[in-house]
């Protein structure tokens, strides 16, 4: 079955670029494009695709903004964000992972990877870099003063704060599995059972909220 894939870009050249590579692989399909926040939001309500191919930057509404409004709209729960970034450690990364998006790429994206992307966050996985995973750690530290609310993870067990704390730090969940002493099945069914309690979209969002309980220190 083929991924259905909007594409938001601002830049007419960009965003053809995308189309075209995208259209040209077998799996992959676009079914519309944007060239704004509004439109971007408007195209995911109207064909409710598997991904949005966001970027940053757009006029009227940014892609921050347009990203919010999609994984705060009920109806769009299926939807995946993949933000575009001039630079992997873009300023808006931190703020990119608060507001729902599920993975990032850069407008240098190689081809193959651009593919790989969009089919791993329309399997429900989330594409964070180690370094992106740096980026969210540096954003906290440069927080002196961030309250923090350990309430919100009364719902898990012992052991699903063990695992929270591991996949908070960017590991995987075959390297958990190992911290852990489980098999990777187990990590995998922990950490489903962690976004179910969160209400979490996906590893993404776990990253976030284990900083934001204090769960994981900068």
């Amino acid at each position: 079955m083929s991924v259905r894939v909007v594409v938001a870009d601002d830049q007419a050249l960009v965003r053809a670029g995308f189309v075209s590579l995208i259209s040209a692989t077998e799996d992959l399909t676009v079914v519309a494009e944007a060239a704004d926040g509004h439109d971007a939001v408007a195209a995911a309500q109207a064909h409710h695709p598997d991904v949005v191919l966001m970027d940053v930057r757009m006029p009227r509404l940014d892609g921050l903004a347009a990203t919010r409004a999609i994984t705060e709209d009920g109806s769009l729960a299926g939807v995946r964000v993949v933000m575009v970034t001039t630079y992997e450690l873009d300023e808006y990364v931190f703020e990119a992972l608060r507001a729902g998006a599920s993975g990032f790429v850069t407008k240098d994206v190689r081809a193959d990877e651009l593919r790989d992307a969009i089919r791993v966050v329309a399997s429900g996985q989330a594409l964070l870099s180690p370094s992106v995973t740096r980026r969210v750690v540096d954003a906290f530290a440069a927080r002196p003063s961030m309250p923090t609310a350990p309430e919100r993870l009364r719902a898990l067990t012992d052991r699903e704060r063990d695992v929270l704390e591991l996949v908070g730090q960017g590991l995987s969940n075959e390297e958990v599995a190992g911290r852990l002493h489980m098999s990777p099945l187990t990590a995998k069914t922990h950490v489903s059972r962690i976004l179910s309690k969160l209400g979490a979209r996906d590893r993404a969002q776990l990253v976030v909220v284990a900083y934001e309980t204090g769960l994981v220190a900068p």
